[in-house]
């Protein structure tokens, strides 16, 4: 199958004129007129997963490897060595960023994995409802999320109304309308912000609110007369 007719389709149940104009969504490495003969879905690109895949494979990844425009090509240094192998070895990328997570990610993260129905949706922004604490919220995220900690800021409210954006999301705080906001990558000045417009913060993780991108995409995916596999990168950092 050519890479430009599964583009289309990609274009289809994500449109890429959705994402954000500072993004970097669309073919990243490859041609259009590559044949693809599998797909394998992950959110980050990285050494391992180059290594493992066979030629005239098209990653479909989360991230961008290519966010910024490249000054150089030094083949020792990030992306460029990563950029590289793929050429050599075949293999062809497409990233699918914010588009995915207005179409798609927030609201499988909120329904699928969260177990809550969605009330409102705008832009990077899903709200549901839950009555009860900031502690009892917690706990359900920590078991659905398999996480042992999570790292709070409670306004000391009483929840109703729950926001939702994974990734990174604290500059949505200003936007805001619920008791409780959770997204990744939290910042110290942010939690100042919340707390002070009556909002708790549950910080649930960059890669651990994202890793299921693979999961979130599967369905759509499987509709093409191609092989999809699910692959995910490490989460860069560890808790010792």
């Amino acid at each position: 199958m050519k890479l430009k007719e599964i583009y289309e389709y990609l274009d289809k149940i994500s449109p890429f004129e959705t994402a954000e104009p500072w993004d970097n969504c669309g073919l990243q490495v490859g041609s259009f007129n590559e044949e693809i003969e599998r797909i394998c879905l992950t959110l980050d690109v990285d050494e391992a997963l180059i290594k493992n895949l066979e030629p005239k494979t098209l990653i479909i990844a989360h991230h961008p490897l290519i966010f910024k425009g490249l000054s150089s090509f030094n083949l020792n240094l990030y992306p460029s060595n990563l950029i590289a192998k793929m050429v050599k070895k075949e293999i062809s990328l497409v990233a699918m960023h914010t588009n995915v997570d207005k179409s798609h990610l927030n609201r499988y993260v909120c329904e699928e994995v969260l177990g809550f129905e969605v009330k409102s949706q705008e832009d990077f922004i899903i709200t549901f409802n839950f009555d009860g604490t900031l502690k009892e919220i917690a706990q359900i995220i920590k078991d659905r999320f398999k996480m042992k900690t999570l790292r709070v800021s409670d306004a000391g409210v009483r929840i109703e109304k729950v926001a939702l954006t994974t990734g990174s999301g604290g500059d949505l705080i200003g936007k805001i309308d619920a008791q409780l906001f959770l997204t990744g990558d939290l910042k110290y000045h942010q939690a100042f912000e919340a707390i002070s417009n009556k909002i708790s913060l549950i910080d649930i993780g960059h890669y651990e609110s994202e890793r299921f991108f693979p999961e979130a995409l599967l369905k759509d995916l499987k509709k093409l007369p191609l092989k999809v596999i699910m692959s995910n990168s490490k989460n860069p950092f560890n808790y010792i």
